[in-house]
């Protein structure tokens, strides 16, 4: 079985990457043995273009966005917004859960 694959996206200083990266780790958690997780600490601007940075914290699953946002045509080193607040532990359980049973039967 295919790991899902988490990437961590954050830069230092970033006030909301404490809360996001605790709510992921909660949440896998739950699936154990099922997740290959890694952290990237965006430095650069040169390095926020090239990964297609959608701002701190961020998280992809296997390769995309947690929340379905595009890669931006202009990545910067800037804080996310997210509308609903940070991704809690419950919503990205449910997205995992969603993830596991199309790609991993």
């Amino acid at each position: 079985m295919n790991k899902i694959e988490l990437i961590f996206q954050y830069f230092d200083g970033c006030p909301h990457a404490g809360t996001l990266r605790q709510n992921v780790k909660a949440a896998i958690e739950k699936f154990e043995g099922s997740i290959a997780y890694k952290e990237e600490l965006i430095e650069t601007q040169e390095l926020a273009i090239m990964k297609k940075f959608r701002g701190s914290p961020t998280l992809l699953i296997n390769g995309e966005d947690l929340e379905n946002m595009p890669p931006p045509e202009h990545p910067a080193l800037a804080c996310r917004y997210y509308p609903n607040g940070i991704p809690s532990k419950e919503k990205i359980i449910e997205r995992l859960k969603i993830i596991m049973n199309s790609h991993y039967l």
